[in-house]
C-alpha cells in the first residue's frame, strides 16, 4: 500500500522540521519562523480535512523534541488454529493492542493491552513483524507509527467487561469478521496465521 498524497508528505516533513527547530534553535526570531512553519503545516492539513486548525494542532503539533514514530503493539493469540480478536465499541474487530506507554517496554505493553482488552494473561513470545503503518493501513495518519505484531501464549484469565471492548472471540482464518482496518487488516491477520504455523518464523520488518 503506497500513499500518493504528496501534500501530506510535505505537511508532515514541515511539521517535523519545525518541531526540531523549536527544540534545538537558540535565536528567538528563528523560533518565531519555526512556529509559523508549524502553523502552516497544520493549516495544510485542516484545508484538506474537515478538522479545524485548532484540532489539527492538538493532534499533530503537540509534541516537543525530535519527532519520531509512535509505537503500537498488536497481540496474536491462537487456540485450535483460531485467532483471538476483540470487538471494539464501534462493532469492528481487532487484535488486542494499543499505543506503547512511555513507562513500559514493548513486551510489557503487549501483555498489558491484552489483559485490559481481553482479560487474558499472556506471555509475549516472539515478534512477528515490525511495520511502517503508512505502508499497510488506511486512513493515513499525520504522524508516523511503527506497528509491532507479537505472538503470544495464554496462561490464564478470561474476558472481562471494560471500556474499550465489548467481546472477545476466536476466529478461523477463512471466516474473519469486519475488521477495524485502521488497526489491522486481513493481510496482517493472515501474516499472523503464517507466523503461528511456522516452526522457524523470521521477523518481518519494513
Amino acid at each position: 500500500m503506497k500513499v500518493n498524497e504528496k501534500w501530506l508528505e510535505w505537511a508532515i516533513e514541515l511539521q517535523s522540521l519545525a518541531q526540531a527547530g523549536l527544540t534545538y534553535g537558540k535565536d528567538v526570531y528563528d523560533k518565531e519562523r519555526y512556529e509559523r512553519i508549524r502553523t502552516i503545516s497544520a493549516e495544510m492539513l485542516a484545508h484538506k480535512t474537515e478538522l479545524s486548525v485548532e484540532k489539527v494542532k492538538e493532534l499533530f503539533c503537540n509534541e516537543t523534541g525530535y519527532q519520531t514514530p509512535k509505537l503500537d503493539t498488536r497481540a496474536a493469540i491462537f487456540n485450535n488454529n483460531q485467532i483471538l480478536l476483540v470487538r471494539e465499541n464501534n462493532g469492528k474487530w481487532s487484535l488486542p493492542g494499543g499505543w506503547v506507554d512511555v513507562n513500559v517496554s514493548v513486551k510489557e505493553n503487549t501483555i498489558k493491552e491484552v489483559k485490559e482488552e481481553s482479560g487474558l494473561d499472556v506471555t509475549a513470545d516472539k515478534v512477528i513483524a515490525i511495520q511502517d503503518r503508512s505502508k499497510h493501513n488506511l486512513p493515513v495518519y499525520a504522524y508516523g507509527v511503527c506497528k509491532i505484531f507479537v505472538l503470544c501464549s495464554v496462561i490464564g484469565g478470561q474476558f472481562e467487561e471494560n471500556v474499550e471492548t465489548t467481546e472477545s472471540r476466536y476466529f478461523n482464518e477463512d471466516n474473519l469478521p469486519e475488521l477495524a482496518t485502521e488497526k489491522n487488516n486481513e493481510e496482517q491477520i493472515r501474516m499472523c496465521f503464517e507466523a503461528y504455523r511456522s516452526k522457524n518464523w523470521t521477523t518481518l520488518f519494513d
